[in-house]
């Protein structure tokens, strides 16, 4: 595991922080793009690759499907720039080697991401391979959010809180199996809206991040409740999963219930479901943020622990 309690090594960048918290809104703005492709059934409008309609720069007409598709692609072009630089700005001025990995992973899977999304048009949206694309959109924007994250003066200049030592289970483990849940989650969900699996595993799947995840942000507000860095993305996480449930309802009735036998995608279908991968996204998003914080709190307490038991005892603690 990382020891995010080096965050000190480095100084904080107010403009560097200013542009991954922008490379990161972008990435967000590209999972809605993403999600209004498939919502609108437009994956195919440009039917060719990494070219459209022949062109690497002249705008096709953007009539019916293909204003989603290439407006799509024209937004990942962007952010494939914005993540070089991110990248390349990461290594000349941050000190942490571990950001500079995690600023060449971002660069990797925007580059995979890319590879991907052309593989869905030339395989014509293969199930398992929109899947995927779908899948790293979420991974990736993660990694993001994670970057503009440990730039922040927050994060970089704060003191180092402290927390109790952990009970049992311990917290470090929930938050783990929660954001692991809820990245399965999300991949049924893809699953399901590429025609790859049916609604039921994607129920089961919901049901159980709705467990796991009152789980971990009611376990954290019991144990850490006066703990800001912990209770606020814990409060946040239980909005979202409540927000959720509610655009998942939603999107059941809208696209199950009132879509059948429909020509065209519903406006209503569209917008709820492009909320529920949006809000999705924030749900994963702030597990992981939450999980982040749970592993640099209990780390540090560690660390204060095993630092004070190997200090030597003063001479006047010992009765003679």
């Amino acid at each position: 595991m990382t020891h995010f309690s080096n965050a000190s090594s480095t100084p904080f960048r107010r403009a560097h922080h200013l542009f991954c918290v922008v490379a990161a809104c972008f990435v967000f703005l590209l999972i809605i793009a993403g999600a209004l492709v498939t919502s609108n059934d437009a994956g195919l409008s440009v039917p060719d690759w990494p070219t459209s309609f022949g062109s690497l720069y002249r705008i096709p007409s953007l009539v019916g499907g293909v204003k989603f598709e290439h407006l799509h692609r024209m937004l990942a072009e962007w952010i494939g720039l914005l993540t070089i630089g991110v990248a390349v700005s990461t290594q000349r001025l941050d000190r942490r080697r571990w950001m500079r990995i995690l600023g060449w992973s971002a660069l990797g899977t925007v580059i995979a991401q890319g590879i991907l999304g052309g593989l869905t048009v030339l395989f014509y949206l293969p199930p398992a391979i929109s899947t995927a694309h779908a899948t790293l959109a979420q991974t990736f924007f993660c990694i993001m959010v994670g970057i503009a994250f440990f730039t922040s003066r927050s994060w970089v200049e704060a003191p180092e809180p402290v927390v109790s030592p952990d009970a049992y289970p311990r917290l470090t483990t929930i938050a783990t199996l929660t954001v692991i849940t809820v990245w399965l989650q999300l991949i049924l969900g893809a699953a399901f809206r590429h025609s790859g699996i049916r609604l039921l595993p994607h129920i089961i799947g919901a049901a159980i991040v709705f467990c796991m995840v009152n789980w971990l942000a009611i376990t954290t507000l019991k144990r850490h409740r006066t703990t800001p860095q912990l209770a606020k993305p814990a409060v946040v996480l239980l909005i979202l999963l409540a927000v959720q449930i509610a655009l998942g309802l939603a999107s059941f009735i809208t696209r199950v219930l009132w879509s059948q036998g429909a020509a065209t995608p519903m406006a209503s279908m569209v917008a709820a479901t492009v909320a529920h991968v949006a809000c999705g996204a924030l749900v994963l998003v702030t597990s992981v943020v939450l999980t982040i914080q749970i592993n640099r709190h209990l780390e540090l307490s560690a660390v204060r622990n095993s630092t004070q038991d190997s200090a030597p005892i003063p001479r006047n603690s010992v009765r003679a």
